[in-house]
């Protein structure tokens, strides 16, 4: 069972002046978040990275640049992982939409929760957003075992609610309870998904030491969890 890192994007513009970027074009990363990304490429340096899968949107583009050069690999842009599509949401402040009935909504009853449609921007429900981005997370997860073996490591740089919603499907939390998850900019989740069980290794790491998710190869990376708990 391959093991994935899963990155937030760094610092953006739309972070800085706190709005729902959504799918809006030119959010950029700030000059922290590209320090951001450049401390965390340093973190993945050295790691034998078989594949690195980005939302196509350019916070994330500009996040995984210094990760695929430090690891010598090329990006793949999957859609499927791009941010969630926030409707007439999209762009406006988070203190403002925080007054909206809707909002409760968002925070409370995720599994209901669908964003107002609009002219300009595309709007989806959180359910939706919730199964493409697991869909795409376990098909690349599958493909990188077919091609490279069980303790291959592989990397998907995405978006906040995006990575909370892969965490609650690995923890068996479901959608109705992913706001519980934290997702910082920068941030480093690990899932080992199995057969039998999904192992949760880290989340919202904003300093990890990266080398201890790689599996030692005497290890038993088999999908059952370890009797008595693991050796380290």
């Amino acid at each position: 069972m391959p093991t994935v890192l899963l990155v937030r994007h760094g610092h953006s513009s739309a972070n800085g002046e706190g709005i729902l970027a959504g799918r809006l074009p030119g959010i950029h990363l700030t000059d922290r978040g590209r320090e951001q990304a450049d401390h965390l490429a340093d973190r993945f340096r050295g790691l034998p990275v078989v594949r690195v899968v980005s939302s196509p949107l350019e916070r994330c583009l500009e996040t995984a640049a210094p990760l695929v050069a430090a690891l010598g690999v090329e990006v793949t842009v999957d859609d499927d992982l791009q941010e969630c599509a926030y409707g007439a949401w999209t762009g406006r402040p988070l203190g403002e939409l925080a007054k909206e009935p809707l909002w409760a909504t968002v925070q409370d009853d995720p599994e209901t929760a669908r964003f107002p449609d609009d002219d300009r921007y595309a709007a989806e429900s959180l359910r939706a957003m919730s199964d493409r981005v697991v869909a795409a997370v376990r098909r690349h997860d599958a493909e990188v075992k077919e091609s490279s073996g069980d303790s291959a490591l592989w990397v998907a740089v995405t978006h906040g609610d995006l990575l909370k919603a892969v965490l609650a499907d690995a923890t068996g939390s479901g959608l109705g309870r992913f706001q519980r998850y934290t997702a910082d900019p920068a941030s480093v989740s690990v899932v080992r998904f199995g057969g039998r069980h999904t192992f949760l290794l880290t989340a919202n790491d904003v300093t990890p030491d990266l080398t201890r998710f790689q599996p030692k190869p005497e290890a038993h990376v088999a999908g059952d969890a370890t009797v008595g708990g693991g050796a380290g």
